[in-house]
């Protein structure tokens, strides 16, 4: 997935990009050698249903987090990386994407061109932030580099508008943090305040490597760590970023100049691209006013070190050995604990995958896709769709009014399977022979320029926010969209060869999780257009509320670290469409097998197959330090706790499991949550 600009989906995981034709297995769908039978599955179900998997699949050095999603992107990487040479050995037609997929890779694996370079590709950026001389140029300055994708003060896109949601709008949000979360530059404990200070000491290093003597490069560092606590201290919180109400504020460019003075807006829209602009939505308008006392009262030396930041350190991964080495021993070892960075080969896929995600993805359907996957798959949507109908009617907390509209909401969502219709044209796209990093710019160039096309257009629905090959699915509630892409159609998630047990708890709890996006703390905001607009009933929505708190509540008092508790706000959203999932892909899976009931396979029941092959997803080994990062970043709960949390809220697994008073994972059934 192209993850340059913000698009605000809610995707089932962290992505991965995959796809791979696994080996038949049983009709079960269960792999015995995944269980770690030396556990009650009422003691701890992950480790019951996974244990055998993680001792299978022990964390290499290259990996922080290796699952199932790892394992689906390693066999992809496999086949990508083959389509790909092939292309890059082959001679083509200048102009063509079989050209531009070559030229790119071929550029991303010659590293004796790039060490000879070093920072050459960025000597003449730099350059021209150092001759700034005033803050009349800053304006234009940070418009251009926004551009090109370097992310400074704040960002920009085009995507819906949640009270007008069949057009598109522009729109603001915070950013500009080079640690990406406001938490590492405000947080008092003692592991937030190590981050900053090996934040500081990454760019005294990095800054040196562009050409910066130790003196100049620690009073730049300092100046950057100055600017950047200054707009982590303005930024909304990760929880309050969760409130699409809190993060609506549209007005016309006129009201934004009286409301953010000291920004030149029309010289930052027009450099941007945006000369006709006449409103749009500032998401966060406190960070960005902060912005703006930044660029007036902040010292021009500061701010030129800033943006000279964003350059070195979006540029990194992409110049010489050197400079790689340091933007891991950070980013990898340091935040997420990997101890080995990832082969070139791998991170040359990964670029031409981001730069030409659709081209690549069409190439790859085409060989590696099944047309059956997909008929089946439409299939399996049909039947949880008329499920979750099905227990929208039977909610006892919820009045016929909202029932109404809840059921009108849930049958004009938009479904898309496998890979998008028309695929995206890359002809305006440039690939030459200068710079690696150089075509790197073009890319991002060429992605924002056709983001900026769409402001102020009708939304196209039709559009894929993510490419075929990512093993991953989303919900859009500004287009009432679920997405499964082609990645995520295969074993562990979804297997052809497999009963009803195995894919209703695989890939049919990923569809329910998906389709209750749409009616999570989130996703129910928006109504059956994708306006954000109140549909419910005052009592409802506080019913709605109160059952929401207990997710809320359970989810606090999980320790997942010593000291380290989980965040049951921030991953409310997520937990809620995993309860969702399971609830209703379970009431599905009974439908579906009512007349033609399935029998036991691999010593287990239907049911208990059910539950095993959602549990099987989510098998993962990872570190300390990446626990503490996800923790902290991620509104997902981690993969153990979508099992051992989730499943005390789900009737049918206590039943399946003979779970009973007195087990470790027993939670009375006066604690368990009930929702959907």
């Amino acid at each position: 997935m192209n993850t340059k600009f913000y698009l605000p989906v809610l995707a089932l995981a962290m992505a991965a990009m995959s796809c791979d034709n696994k080996k038949e297995v049983s009709t079960a769908g269960i792999e015995p050698a995944n269980l770690d039978k030396t556990v009650s599955p009422s003691a701890d179900f992950y480790q019951f249903a996974c244990g055998g998997w993680m001792n299978m699949h022990p964390l290499t050095d290259e990996y922080s987090r290796f699952g199932s999603f790892d394992l689906l992107a390693e066999n992809n990487r496999q086949q990508l990386k083959g389509l790909i040479e092939e292309l890059a050995a082959a001679p083509s037609e200048k102009g063509t994407v079989a050209r531009k997929v070559g030229d790119l890779y071929n550029l991303a694996m010659d590293s004796a061109k790039l060490n000879a370079e070093g920072y050459f590709p960025i000597e003449s950026q730099l350059k021209k932030i150092a001759g700034l001389t005033g803050r009349q140029e800053l304006v234009k300055v940070v418009a251009e580099m926004t551009r090109q994708g370097y992310g400074p003060y704040f960002g920009i896109y085009v995507g819906a508008d949640d009270m007008n949601s069949s057009m598109n709008l522009v729109q603001t949000y915070q950013g500009g943090l080079g640690l990406g979360d406001r938490d590492y530059y405000l947080g008092a404990d003692e592991h937030n305040r190590e981050i900053r200070s090996k934040y500081e000491e990454h760019m005294v290093r990095m800054f040196e490597l562009a050409g910066w003597s130790n003196m100049q490069a620690r009073e730049a560092a300092a100046a950057v760590m100055a600017i950047e606590t200054q707009l982590a201290t303005a930024s909304y919180e990760k929880v309050k970023l969760r409130d699409p109400l809190a993060n609506y504020h549209k007005m016309t460019v006129e009201e934004l100049e009286k409301e953010i003075p000291g920004v030149d807006w029309k010289v930052y829209f027009e450099t941007i691209g945006l000369p006709g602009i006449e409103e749009l939505n500032v998401a966060q308008p406190e960070p960005i006013r902060e912005v703006a006392r930044i660029w007036n009262n902040s010292p021009l030396e500061a701010q030129k070190a800033y943006l000279q930041w964003k350059v070195i350190n979006a540029a990194a991964p992409y110049l010489s050995d050197e400079f790689v080495a340091e933007h891991f021993e950070f980013n990898g070892k340091v935040l997420s604990g990997v101890k080995e960075m990832k082969p070139r080969w791998k991170r040359a896929v990964a670029t031409v995958d981001g730069a030409m995600g659709e081209a690549v993805g069409q190439m790859y359907v085409e060989k590696y896709f099944p047309a059956a996957a997909k008929e089946r798959m439409v299939k399996l949507v049909e039947n949880l769709q008329k499920a979750l109908g099905e227990r929208i009617k039977a909610l006892d907390w919820m009045s016929e009014e909202t029932k109404a509209r809840a059921l009108e909401k849930l049958a004009a969502i938009y479904v898309k399977v496998g890979y998008p219709d028309q695929w995206r044209d890359y002809s305006g796209l440039e690939v030459r022979n200068d710079s690696y990093w150089n075509n790197i710019l073009r890319s991002n160039e060429f992605d924002f320029d056709y983001m900026l096309a769409k402001a102020g257009q009708p939304v196209d629905k039709k559009e894929w926010l993510m490419t075929p090959q990512t093993v991953n699915a989303y919900y859009n509630p500004t287009t009432n969209e679920i997405c499964f892409p082609a990645g995520i159609l295969q074993y562990p998630f979804f297997d052809m060869n497999a009963d009803d047990a195995f894919n209703y708890g695989a890939i049919g709890v990923v569809i329910g999780h998906e389709m209750t996006h749409g009616f999570d703390d989130q996703g129910r905001q928006y109504d059956k257009d994708g306006n954000l607009k109140e549909w419910w009933t005052a009592e409802d929505a506080e019913n709605f509320k109160a059952r929401a708190q207990v997710l809320v509540d359970y989810f606090d008092d999980i320790e997942v670290l010593p000291g380290l508790y989980a965040n049951g706000q921030l991953t409310l959203g997520e937990n809620i469409a995993d309860h969702g999932g399971l609830q209703v892909a379970y009431q599905a899976f009974h439908r579906a097998t009512e007349e033609s009931p399935l029998g036991e396979a691999e010593g287990f029941t239907p049911e208990q197959r059910f539950f095993l092959a959602y549990a099987n997803v989510w098998a993962a080994n990872i570190r300390e330090e990446q626990i503490r990062f996800l923790t902290q970043m991620d509104v997902h709960s981690l993969g153990r706790w979508r099992v051992n949390a989730a499943l005390p809220h789900i009737e049918g697994w206590y039943e399946a499991f003979g779970v009973r008073e007195g087990d470790p994972l027993y939670l009375v059934p006066e604690k368990r949550a009930s929702i959907w």
